[in-house]
């Protein structure tokens, strides 16, 4: 749901808004659900109620003659209310919590390509407004692999991703994400020199680098390519110039219950 999302996924910004909502329906819910009789009450007191006509003129009018009159002026529910005013309460509570779970979602999907960017070495600028389309997304320049690299001095790469059995979440969040099924490495660079990435398999390693003459500068935003490769990585090492070995990452999005925790510590 990623792409869908850009205009209201920043979690700070959708915060004061959902906290105000979710106070008051709380204030009305809890109190409705234990005694739904106080909040009756406590809203009749603002309500209006029309000016009654002198009995003596009309003696149809008299508010004692109008026991139900007098009691809904009061506030006062009978049993078929007591029960529709609960259902109500509940309700209620089950939609605020409905929109935790939303925001909650919110704020891992953006974090989750926040931290996955920073992994791959992003650096923070304006693509941290909204992570999952600005500051890592899939290469839109196709596969790295089949091209020997030209330059005589390439520039490294640093790190990669193997993908194991459990696939990253923040992949389907991220805008161009490639699919689990067409990927077994991915190579993260700076989304101004992702044209310059190349692979090499071979039978013994994969070597990735940068066919460029310069080294690639610090970005605030990420090209992520993915590579399939021929055959399974096995027992090959993953390198790059000079045959150095690759550092493996292994960015995630945090869990459900880890983000929970940080919305409410703050943390």
């Amino acid at each position: 749901m990623a792409p869908y999302l850009a205009a209201v996924r920043n979690y700070w910004a959708l915060l004061p808004a959902i906290a105000i909502v979710i106070g008051l329906t709380l204030l009305y819910a809890i109190p409705t659900l234990i005694n739904p009789q106080w909040t009756s009450s406590v809203l009749a007191l603002f309500r209006q109620v029309p000016e009654q006509p002198d009995p003596a003129v009309d003696p149809a009018q008299d508010p004692a003659l109008q026991p139900a009159e007098a009691r809904r002026a009061a506030g006062i529910l009978g049993p078929q209310q007591i029960k529709s005013r609960r259902m109500l309460a509940v309700l209620l509570v089950v939609g605020v919590v409905a929109l935790i779970g939303f925001n909650i979602s919110l704020n891992r999907e953006r974090n989750g390509c926040y931290k996955a960017a920073e992994a791959w070495g992003a650096i923070p600028g304006k693509a941290d407004r909204d992570p999952c389309i600005n500051k890592i997304f899939g290469s839109f320049f196709g596969d790295p692999t089949g091209f020997k690299p030209l330059e005589a001095k390439p520039q490294p790469i640093e790190t990669y991703q193997l993908i194991h059995k459990k696939h990253p979440k923040y992949l389907k969040w991220m805008q161009n994400g490639p699919s689990y099924d067409d990927v077994d490495l991915l190579i993260g660079s700076g989304s101004n020199c992702s044209l310059d990435l190349k692979v090499v398999e071979e039978d013994d390693k994969v070597m990735v680098l940068l066919d460029s003459d310069t080294p690639c500068p610090p970005e605030d935003a990420i090209s992520l390519s993915s590579v399939k490769l021929k055959k399974p990585l096995g027992d090959r090492k993953v390198v790059t110039v000079d045959d150095k070995p690759m550092r493996e990452i292994n960015p995630d999005a945090d869990s459900w219950p880890t983000v929970l925790k940080k919305l409410v510590t703050g943390g």
